[in-house]
């Protein structure tokens, strides 16, 4: 409602109790009935529209007529649900259909067939056999092949690299590795007279030591050998050279790309990279790093690849450190100074380094669109004519972000600050018409919003403490991660909890503060309320040079074009089902895009979860994201709850939803891990026989012992596991040696931060002999 009427407001919506008695009482003709003041309220006086009573005039139809509690409640659930199937709908659209196969294209069958035979091997550990003979031997194998049918207009140059060395890295808490005749397996595919520059593709082909490694990362090499095949037969010419490293040494932490772009003669060529990985099982690749700055490679993969599914978000939130991961993009960024594209498979991160990564659950799709995407990409930068010179275009970053893997969309960060201000400006210029107005007539509504304001961000901090006083409780009754193998659970449990606070929160100050006050009102002032609060958001984002930004953009934009595109029939007709349905539609755009987002947020973290250690309880990092997302998908849902006629019969059903959910969490309904053959979600666990001797500084042996050394690597720790093993409970519990490296324990990468007090209170170890010497180092035999 406009303020501008701000009188003939009020006295639309007066209690028909207020007017006077009798004939005298009655106006002129030509003359308006002066408007009595009604009792000033908490915030301070000044006039509010009241609601109107059964006796109003038809002028205000449907203003004071609140809307229906079930039908509010069930249409915005319908609405998100539907939402949120078309973001599932357009995930599982992992290629677009058409012929493969054909003469020129990627071949996704030619690469399965690569990938079986390398995941046939098993596990291939660096230093193993498996690892440093047979699967070399295979690519070897397989290359030469490629060199035999190769288009006489390119020239295939092979090299098997073994380089000896050593670096630092600020990863994990930061450490030095060394490393000693690891193997890279190097191919140059360039034009028949030479090339002065290339591009580089990179993957690794050996894995953890439980897993055969078919995402991380034998369908990426698999995948290459594939696009090496295609480019090396193609009849067309190349400008620049292909340089395709197969690197025996990336998971004990990024060793052989170290060796490869800090020794070897062809790393000087190299003047962008793609890099490919894998944080989970098959699905669509995401990339997820570009840069740093270099925005023609964005522009690159924006024009070149046939299945976008990009995001500057991911980005931004790995380069902060949240996710304890890293990939051979940071060395060749770091030590190589070579702008690069990182892509990597994210969905499925529960078998992620498991025995459970095996190539049948990779579907051929997967690999098809991985196949076209880098095919297409390094075809593009291989006949660039930016390459040579593309130190010239290091300015600037970009925002960009695919829209549901159909396109990208893809602009300097220079002009996004730009749009971003714009969209500011247009907010504020609509919000300080309302609250800039002659007093007399904003008086009210001032201290109405910043009432509104203050309501909203207190139920928001209640709904985060609800969720988190839940999860803590959960914790110390032993039942964390319940959601991990029925991730419903958390959505009943946490979810339901944070709305039903958010609900509460704004009933009681429906109920106690805002008494008179009209329905139409109240939502005009909600939405004006989280419209402001976006505004704050966008502004500060931008402050800060977060890409990123974008995102509250959209949700000021699209949201502040709906309002003026619905004030008129809201203001004369209220929450009808015209205005409904125009709302819902207008939020179409930000609430779709959210949840696209918010699904890779889930996918992403909640397995990593299952393996972030001991020291943070997952259930209070779950319940902090679920609460950050309601907050987010209720800021413009908000007014509803005052445009409803009650709110009864939505807080009992999410208040049951929760407590029932609550009561079969705590009674251990909800077990956590799975071994089910379709999809496995299983416990991770390190055992590890192994002899640790203790040496002072001047290198005499103070200390020996041997024994199995037992990691959960969950907050569980191994409570699931003593009831199966009771002998566990036996074993001498090993604690933390505060005078010796890493707690004094051979962790194969240096994670003892996350898992210290774990070690301290699960970790098993049956000791030989005991000394208290001072310690100085220690080494181990595992």
């Amino acid at each position: 409602m406009e303020w501008a009427s701000a009188s003939a407001a009020v006295r639309r919506h007066r209690v028909g109790g207020e007017r006077r008695d009798g004939p005298a009482a009655a106006p002129q003709p030509g003359r308006e009935a002066p408007a009595q003041e009604p009792p000033e309220d908490a915030c301070g006086g000044g006039a509010r529209p009241r609601k109107r009573s059964a006796g109003g005039g038809g002028a205000s139809r449907g203003a004071g007529t609140g809307l229906s509690e079930a039908r509010a409640a069930l249409g915005l659930a319908l609405y998100l649900l539907a939402l949120r199937a078309l973001v599932q709908l357009s995930l599982q659209q992992l290629v677009l259909r058409g012929a493969t196969g054909r003469h020129g294209e990627f071949d996704a069958r030619r690469a399965r067939d690569y990938l079986e035979h390398i995941t046939s091997i098993g596990p291939r550990t660096t230093g193993s056999p498996e690892n440093e003979i047979v699967t070399v031997h295979y690519l070897l194998e397989q290359i030469k092949l490629i060199e035999d049918q190769r288009n006489s207009l390119h020239r295939i140059s092979v090299d098997v690299q073994r380089p000896t060395g050593s670096f630092s890295i600020d990863f994990l808490g930061g450490f030095t590795s060394y490393y000693d005749n690891i193997t890279n397996v190097v191919v140059k595919l360039e034009p028949r007279d030479g090339a002065q520059h290339a591009v580089l593709a990179n993957c690794h082909f050996d894995s953890v030591a439980n897993s055969p490694g078919a995402s991380d990362d034998a369908v990426s090499c698999s995948v290459m050998l594939e696009v090496l095949r295609v480019l090396s037969a193609s009849s067309d010419t190349l400008h620049h050279a292909v340089i395709f490293l197969f690197n025996g040494a990336e998971e004990n932490v990024l060793q052989a790309s170290h060796g490869f772009i800090t020794q070897h003669p062809w790393a000087g060529l190299i003047r962008a990279f793609i890099n490919l990985e894998a944080a989970g099982v098959g699905g669509k690749e995401l990339v997820f790093q570009t840069g740093p700055e270099n925005p023609w490679l964005v522009q690159a993969y924006v024009s070149a690849a046939k299945h976008p599914f990009a995001s500057v978000v991911a980005q931004e939130v790995f380069q902060s450190g949240i996710i304890p991961s890293d990939t051979d993009f940071r060395i060749y960024r770091d030590f190589g100074n070579i702008p690069g594209i990182d892509l990597a498979f994210i969905e499925n991160g529960y078998i992620y380094h498991t025995k459970y990564d095996t190539a049948d659950r990779i579907l051929t799709d997967s690999i098809q669109r991985a196949g076209d995407n880098i095919l297409a990409v390094l075809k593009y930068l291989a006949t660039s004519d930016m390459l040579p010179s593309s130190s010239k275009y290091r300015h600037g970053n970009m925002v960009f972000f695919d829209v549901l893997g159909l396109f990208v969309i893809a602009y300097p960060s220079r002009v996004g600050s730009i749009i971003n201000s714009v969209v500011v400006m247009a907010g504020v210029l609509y919000l300080g018409k309302k609250l800039l107005q002659p007093k007399h007539k904003t008086d009210n509504y001032t201290k109405d919003f910043f009432c509104a304001l203050g309501i909203t961000l207190i139920s928001w901090f209640t709904s985060l403490v609800t969720v988190l006083i839940l999860a803590v409780f959960v914790s110390l009754a032993g039942q964390s991660l319940s959601w991990y193998n029925h991730f419903y659970v958390s959505v009943c449990l946490y979810g339901t909890a944070a709305v039903a606070k958010i609900v509460l929160i704004h009933t009681l100050a429906k109920k106690l503060y805002y008494v008179n006050a009209s329905d139409q009102y109240l939502g005009e002032v909600f939405f004006d309320t989280s419209l402001c609060v976006h505004c704050v958001s966008l502004l500060a984002l931008t402050y800060r040079g977060l890409c990123s930004a974008f995102i509250s953009a959209v949700w000021v934009a699209f949201p502040l074009l709906t309002k003026l595109c619905v004030h008129k029939d809201f203001k004369q007709h209220g929450a009808q089902g015209k205005f409904i349905a125009f709302y819902l539609l207008g939020m179409f755009i930000p609430y779709l895009y959210a949840l696209y987002l918010i699904w890779a947020v889930f996918e992403m973290f909640t397995p990593i979860l299952g393996r972030s250690g001991s020291e943070i309880p997952p259930d209070v990092v779950l319940a902090s994201i679920l609460a950050g997302c309601t907050m987010i998908l209720s800021s413009y849902f908000i007014n509803f709850i005052y445009l409803a006629k009650s709110t009864k019969k939505t807080l009992l059903t999410l208040s049951s939803v929760c407590a029932v959910t609550l009561l079969l969490v705590c009674s251990g309904v909800f077990f956590p891990y799975s071994s089910h053959p379709a999809s496995p979600k299983p416990k991770r666990v390190f055992l590890q026989h192994m002899t640790r001797t203790f040496h002072d500084l001047d290198g005499h042996a103070v200390k020996r012992d041997s024994g199995i050394w037992i990691n959960g690597f969950d907050y569980t720790g191994m409570s699931h596991v003593t009831p199966h093993v009771p002998e566990i409970n036996d074993t001498i519990r090993a604690h933390c040696e505060e005078d010796a490296p890493l707690c004094g324990f051979p962790w194969y990468l240096p994670v003892h931060f996350l898992i210290r007090s774990f070690s301290r209170r699960s970790c098993s170890f049956q000791t030989r002999v005991q000394r208290t010497d001072t310690l100085g180092f220690c080494e181990a035999d595992v």
